[in-house]
């Protein structure tokens, strides 16, 4: 059996995806992906972003979660539509996602696409012997993020104000608020 290769000779690509809310008797849909690559070498590179057009509205519980609506969905192309970005962004690297199955399931509109291997982060878990939506898994896993968010954008000596009350400027933005 050939040896695996070392993590900093390799490719990342997370992928996400939005969906339109759960309903009894309906399936689940998408309504918005990203896209995001990384490697050591290179850093991150090339997000991608876009809206997808869903057969179904999005529930009212969904919006609450990632405030997508279907005003945002009204020329959004279909998930088939990108398919060549989605491929490019994919082809050649390690897949990554938290809770793979709603990823791969979604991904299912492209049978025999080859995608992986996965990586799942849900399953890196900050606490050995919890699982997802375990109150000390979770809690660990927010401090493991924070830690992170610090450190990389050098924010050791700046006031707790910067944490408390982010620039959210550009967000808002993009959402037209």
């Amino acid at each position: 059996m050939p040896e695996s290769p070392p993590i900093s000779s390799l490719r990342f690509c997370a992928i996400d995806f939005e969906s339109a809310g759960a309903r009894p008797g309906k399936t689940d849909v998408p309504v918005q992906i990203g896209l995001a690559r990384w490697s050591l070498a290179s850093g991150h590179q090339d997000p991608y972003v876009s809206y997808l057009a869903s057969s179904e509205p999005v529930t009212w519980a969904a919006r609450k979660v990632h405030g997508i609506g279907d005003e945002d969905l009204r020329h959004a192309p279909k998930i088939q539509e990108i398919w060549p970005a989605i491929r490019n962004h994919l082809d050649g690297h390690v897949v990554v996602a938290h809770g793979m199955g709603t990823e791969k399931r979604f991904l299912r509109a492209f049978p025999g696409h080859r995608f992986g291997p996965w990586i799942d982060t849900l399953l890196l878990a900050a606490c050995p012997d919890r699982r997802w939506h375990d109150a000390l898994f979770d809690a660990r896993g927010s401090l493991h993020l924070l830690e992170k968010i610090i450190i990389d954008f050098a924010l050791q000596d700046r006031p707790i104000d910067t944490l408390l009350h982010p620039d959210l400027t550009v967000w808002s933005k993009s959402r037209g608020r």
